[in-house]
């Protein structure tokens, strides 16, 4: 325990220096791996030059090439990743939060996006009297340049996409400091504004990054160690944010029926399809006036595992209805539960609530890895084109009927405006069954 606190510690304090350029042994080896990455990109990616042309790609492999001899590491993996950001989907994509080689650290406090700014939404012990506070600037940059900047290093489809990666990188020294929106990875001075006014902090790393897996985002988490901003307010937690890691949940709140699917995969207790028949069957035994299914932590999986969930809602006539079936999105619909969603709009008459889905219905996916040789640090490229949509929908993400953007004042309070909305909502007069077709 000793030795792996002194590990931490030295870890920590190494970025307290100005980050040093890299010798001519580890500047050849860098070389390498950029070298093989260009070269595997394109021979595993279904299509690398859907967004950039080869000339442009080209070009960016050989400027970082040329920079390598004056670049730190953490330059380095940030130059990588910009490129990998530039081909222009979400599936292809170089994470810290998914890398545990990359070894990058995070802040004592952890950033989210909120429709009305970022905000330290949780925080360490030590940083407890900056929770809640709106972050107002970044080093020497404002929230919108330093998002900016972030966002260039990150694989996506839309606006949503990049800031549900973004918050993450915008708490990384390493990160920061690459892009110089600070001067060095061992100080990030920030801007906040508190009840008491703007106040400038200066905030020192604190741990590696989480690594995060699976397909259920982990943002609303409550870890140990850390204070969330719902938990110091005292509010009650509302059903979205129940029992985060269950891959299914299904509750009645008032007359309407609300079912979570936070993974398009089955569960070691029930398979996808066993929820579709349950819900199936809660729906033709309760008669709910509505019901929402909950697709906001959904961050993909297996979109073969779908048509048995959109036929259980099909055959469920009193509840297929407009004004009655809801479905929440948001920025981290993604992938597959993206597909989810197209299906949704393709044979059911849900109503959209909520905010743009963090992808859209015609996208490249399905990554495949490619670890870097020297470095050992894994780069992601789509080896699949998904076409839900028509080929001229330019649509860059599902856009909700309903909005209903989550503020931070709604989630310090433990108020869902999309679940409120779906409850405001009259529902329309059920449509009468279906007459059976006659013969011939």
């Amino acid at each position: 325990m000793r030795t792996a606190c002194l590990l931490a510690c030295a870890a920590v304090l190494a970025l307290s220096h100005p980050a040093l350029a890299l010798t001519p042994a580890e500047t050849a080896q860098w070389r390498e791996d950029l070298r093989f990455m260009a070269e595997t990109l394109p021979a595993t990616h279904k299509n690398l030059y859907h967004s950039i042309s080869p000339a442009a790609f080209a070009s960016e492999v050989r400027a970082l090439d040329d920079q390598l001899p004056s670049l730190s590491r953490a330059e380095v993996i940030v130059g990588l990743e910009r490129i990998v950001a530039s081909i222009g989907d979400g599936h292809t994509n170089i994470y810290p939060t998914r890398d545990p080689r990359i070894g990058f650290h995070t802040l004592p406090v952890r950033f989210t996006w909120f429709e009305d700014g970022l905000y330290v939404r949780a925080a360490r012990p030590e940083a407890r009297r900056w929770l809640g506070a709106r972050v107002v600037r970044i080093g020497d940059r404002s929230v919108a340049e330093a998002e900016a900047e972030v966002e260039s290093l990150v694989g996506h489809e839309n606006a949503g996409g990049a800031r549900y990666w973004g918050q993450y990188l915008l708490a990384m020294p390493e990160v920061l400091a690459a892009l110089r929106i600070t001067d060095a990875p061992g100080e990030v001075p920030l801007t906040l504004a508190t009840a008491a006014g703007q106040e400038r902090v200066v905030l020192r790393p604190d741990s590696p990054v989480d690594i995060m897996t699976g397909d259920i985002s982990t943002l609303y988490y409550l870890q140990p160690g850390w204070l969330d901003v719902r938990e110091a307010s005292g509010a009650p937690t509302p059903p979205w944010l129940r029992d985060l890691s269950a891959p299914f949940r299904l509750e009645h709140v008032g007359d309407l029926l609300y079912a979570r699917i936070n993974t398009v995969q089955n569960a070691p207790g029930e398979t996808l399809a066993q929820f579709a028949s349950r819900l199936k069957a809660e729906i033709a035994a309760t008669r709910p006036a509505k019901l929402a299914i909950d697709l906001r932590q959904n961050r993909g999986g297996d979109g073969t595992l779908i048509p048995p969930l959109i036929r259980a809602i099909i055959q469920s006539e009193s509840i297929d209805q407009p004004g009655r079936l809801f479905v929440l999105i948001g920025p981290a619909t993604f992938s597959a539960a993206q597909m989810l969603t197209d299906a949704f709009e393709t044979y059911t008459n849900a109503t959209f609530v909520g905010e743009p889905s963090g992808s859209k219905g015609n996208a490249y996916g399905d990554s495949r890895k490619i670890v870097l040789p020297n470095s050992g640090i894994t780069v992601r490229a789509s080896i699949y084109y998904w076409q839900d949509w028509h080929p001229a929908d330019r649509r860059d993400a599902t856009n909700p009927q309903v909005k209903a953007p989550l503020t931070f004042d709604a989630y310090r309070r433990g108020i869902d405006p999309g679940l409120a909305a779906i409850e405001a909502a009259a529902p329309d007069k059920p449509k009468p069954p279906r007459a059976p077709t006659a013969p011939g």
